[in-house]
């Protein structure tokens, strides 16, 4: 007998910060394979023309906790259940040094990514266990576990993001409920796209960084996330797989110009 395990006919998929970015194409993956799909969104305006339609969107910032229950409810209402989350809901940082930063900035930044996610998992897994099962999928970075000057909010919430992944997957695995994470490095979403343009991202410099010697494509980590709510991941849970094109497995900082 034949198992494809990447359909997802009959299953449920909430995709928080569905509207952009990496969220967008996930969700649009998720119902090319047969899902029924749901995004949450505190911006109402698609720009992947996907999954997100007007008729399964549910308005709401994640870093609320009164949003972050509605969303859930929302979704499980809309879709008859929550086989899988998807929490990429998030902001990027500001790169400034740590002595002027904002302290508003800071918080909004651990709130939207971190908090969010918590708020997000906490509630979808109430019902999760109710049916006894579901998978959870978070989005880390490789600035979660390497230290990045400048960016000391957006890397704090990413190595918080991991830490919660292992220790939702070890407090839920008896109910069913897999936790993991994707850790993506530089990927071309629109906002990375935009950084570009405004001549704050140094694209010749991170593909010399990284091994592969190109940026990734959101498509590469939808797929990494389309992995890990399936049944080939069955035996995995509270693991971070890093999306990164070998970032993570370089060391050589000191001779990246003849990598």
């Amino acid at each position: 007998m034949t198992i494809n395990y990447t359909d997802f006919s009959g299953k449920s998929v909430l995709v928080t910060g569905g509207n952009s970015g990496i969220g967008a194409v996930t969700a649009t993956l998720f119902e090319e394979l047969g899902a029924k799909v749901a995004v949450a969104d505190i911006n109402t305006h698609n720009e992947s023309g996907g999954a997100g339609d007007k008729n399964n969107i549910i308005v709401g910032d994640v870093s609320k906790e009164s949003d972050a229950e509605n969303i859930i409810d929302s979704a499980n209402e809309m879709l008859s259940g929550i086989d899988v989350v998807v929490n990429s809901a998030g902001i990027v940082d500001e790169i400034k040094p740590a002595v002027e930063r904002s302290i508003e900035v800071w918080q909004r930044i651990i709130d939207v990514n971190f908090r969010g996610t918590f708020l997000i998992s906490r509630t979808a897994a109430r019902y999760m266990m109710e049916q006894r099962g579901g998978s959870i999928i978070n989005i880390a970075s490789v600035n979660g576990p390497g230290g990045w000057p400048r960016r000391t909010a957006y890397g704090p919430s990413k190595a918080s993001i991991i830490a919660l992944t292992k220790e939702l997957a070890c407090e839920w695995g008896s109910a069913g409920i897999r936790v993991n994470a994707v850790g993506p490095a530089y990927i071309t979403t629109p906002m990375v796209e935009g950084l570009i343009k405004e001549d704050k991202i140094d694209v010749e410099r991170l593909c010399k960084r990284t091994p592969l010697n190109r940026l990734g494509g959101p498509e590469e980590v939808a797929r990494a996330i389309v992995f890990l709510a399936s049944d080939w991941a069955s035996y995995i849970t509270g693991e971070t797989l890093f999306v990164d094109g070998g970032w993570m497995a370089y060391g050589g900082a000191g001779d990246v110009k003849t990598f």
